[in-house]
């Protein structure tokens, strides 16, 4: 490995920031995304059963806002009914889509980060490819190149310029298409999330006015 990054040259080094990078976003992507983190599939309806009659106790109410961002988005809601019993439907909807988009934008964390390493490693390697090139033409045009011909060329710098050029493509590749495909897979998974979150967050509304009836 290290015979490869030596023969792909400079060029090759921001590629492989952008591959420890990449890797680093995606680990921490995947932790963070669980869905035990996120949405646990049961939680609505618990949170709707502690609360078929009133509103949770605070330490209730703290306990499911620790436990995922789907709690946190119900424990809102409950929350602000608790403070305010009175409150209108609007003011209701609001908290919690309020906090929806705050979830929402924390689920989103780092994606755009990736989708740039995606974007950005495809050109790093061109750019190693055109420095590979530019060896090639500097070792075709050795001390004895003006007379014409391959005479004089330099063999070691063609060789250099090649590994250069192909070994940098290949690797701004290696590191863009898995990058590309884990941020259309993390965008997927964020998205289900979302969708999710809004329609619990619609049940806890309906079910919050009954309380508050």
């Amino acid at each position: 490995m290290l015979t490869i990054i030596q023969a792909a040259g400079w060029p090759i080094w921001p590629l492989i920031a952008c591959s420890v990078l990449g890797l680093a976003l995606i680990i921490e992507r995947f932790v963070s995304l669980q869905t035990s983190r996120v949405a646990p599939p049961t939680l609505l309806e618990e949170a709707m059963t502690v609360s078929r009659q009133s509103v949770p106790p605070p330490d209730v109410v703290n306990k499911l806002a620790m436990n995922s961002a789907l709690g946190e988005v119900l424990a809102t809601g409950f929350r602000e009914l608790s403070a305010n019993p009175k409150a209108s439907d609007e003011d209701l909807r609001s908290c919690l889509e309020g906090k929806g988009r705050e979830v929402a934008a924390r689920l989103q964390r780092y994606l755009a980060a990736l989708a740039t390493i995606a974007s950005a490693a495809p050109l790093l390697g061109l750019l190693g490819t055109v420095v590979g090139m530019i060896e090639i033409f500097g070792a075709q045009m050795g001390d004895g190149a003006i007379g014409g011909g391959a005479a004089g060329s330099n063999p070691v710098q063609l060789a250099q310029g090649i590994s250069i050029a192909l070994y940098n493509t290949a690797f701004g590749l290696m590191v863009a298409i898995p990058a590309l495909i884990f941020w259309r897979y993390f965008r997927a998974r964020v998205d289900a999330y979302l969708l999710t979150m809004e329609l619990a967050s619609e049940q806890l509304f309906r079910h919050l006015i009954r309380i508050r009836g």
